[in-house]
């Protein structure tokens, strides 16, 4: 994601985490819901793990700040608030692994649809001498792939050639970021009609 990025998702983050009530909030509750108000897919992999750390942060200061205040008390009401905040963070613990098996849960449920997918003659997980995940083979020496670079998840369609035995990509080719893919899938429907428009023509 781009810093602007980024900072919508904290921000749309930070507001559902402050306006909800931490008991029954859970991670994904909170990507999906960040999700549907910016209207952008938080599902992979890096949006996953930044929304993941917005959270744990997030918890971390609550613990922070609810330690300074059990410090300011002593005695017998230091020793209740002591008490009380051991039950608390045992709650946020609680919580934690509630999360983690709901994520798991949840990544069980992507792992079998990539299976499911995959029966289905869909993508399987191959990588090319880079690395790269290959998407799509489009001929023998064309493909779509999934990379990261710099932080950054890029798709390429790219043509490749062989050097020293191993395929290695050509400037022949595009790289898209995340963003730029989503705009070129929401416009591939008005391709699909211009092309069958011009095939009409003929």
């Amino acid at each position: 994601m781009d810093e602007k990025t980024q900072k919508k998702v904290e921000a749309a983050v930070l507001e559902i985490l402050r306006g909800s009530e931490m008991a029954s909030l859970t991670e994904y509750k909170v990507r999906s819901a960040a999700a549907d108000r910016l209207g952008i897919d938080l599902s992979l992999p890096d949006r996953k793990l930044f929304v993941r750390r917005l959270v744990e942060d997030y918890l971390e200061s609550l613990a922070d700040e609810e330690e300074k205040k059990q410090q300011g008390g002593s005695g017998e009401e230091g020793e209740k608030k002591e008490h009380r905040q051991e039950g608390e963070e045992e709650e946020q613990k609680e919580e934690k692994e509630e999360e983690k098996e709901e994520e798991d849960e949840e990544e069980g449920e992507e792992e079998e649809e990539e299976e499911e997918e995959e029966k289905k003659g869909g993508v399987g997980k191959e990588l090319d001498d880079n690395g790269d995940l290959i998407l799509c083979r489009l001929s023998s020496n064309r493909r779509v792939t999934l990379s990261d670079f710099k932080g950054m998840t890029l798709v390429s369609i790219r043509e490749y050639y062989l050097k020293d035995g191993k395929e290695m990509p050509s400037s022949k080719g595009i790289s898209m970021t995340v963003e730029q893919w989503e705009a070129f899938h929401n416009s591939v429907p008005a391709i699909e009609d211009a092309i069958k428009n011009l095939g009409g023509s003929d």
